[in-house]
């Protein structure tokens, strides 16, 4: 799933200045692991638990929203580029997905909201800071 409304001519989302931790203030979440020195905004939002499309997106600073809990949505976020994870349901994680996250790279987060909830909220967020009608 892709948020296609709010982009500018260039494909990017517009108000592209949603980081990690905007996005877990958004969805109520907890950031589980971020590198400090690097705050990537977000440049595309992608909800799939078959990390087989995930593979198959073309796009940079993809926010990855899932509901699979385990390390090889970390590894797939990071073959893809994207500038973080974010898991759904409050699943519990196994402590080798953190330890994978932060070996990678890759800010995680954890947050109450199921997946389409959660697009909603972070299409909301962006529409409004793009200052563009909800589409």
């Amino acid at each position: 799933m892709f948020y296609r409304h709010c982009e500018d001519s260039d494909g990017r989302l517009m108000g592209g200045e949603m980081t990690v931790d905007k996005v877990a203030e958004i969805l109520d979440g907890k950031v589980l692991y971020k590198d400090k020195e690097d705050e990537r905004h977000v440049g595309k939002v992608v909800a799939s638990d078959l990390m087989s499309d995930v593979l198959l997106v073309d796009a940079d600073d993809i926010l990855l929203l899932t509901s699979l809990a385990s390390d090889q949505s970390i590894r797939t976020a990071q073959i893809v580029g994207a500038m973080g994870v974010v898991v759904h349901n409050n699943k519990p994680l196994p402590a080798s997905m953190l330890s994978v996250a932060q070996t990678l790279g890759i800010p995680l987060v954890t947050c109450p909201y199921a997946k389409y909830e959660s697009c909603v909220r972070l299409y909301k967020a962006l529409c409004a800071e793009s200052g563009s009608e909800e589409q």
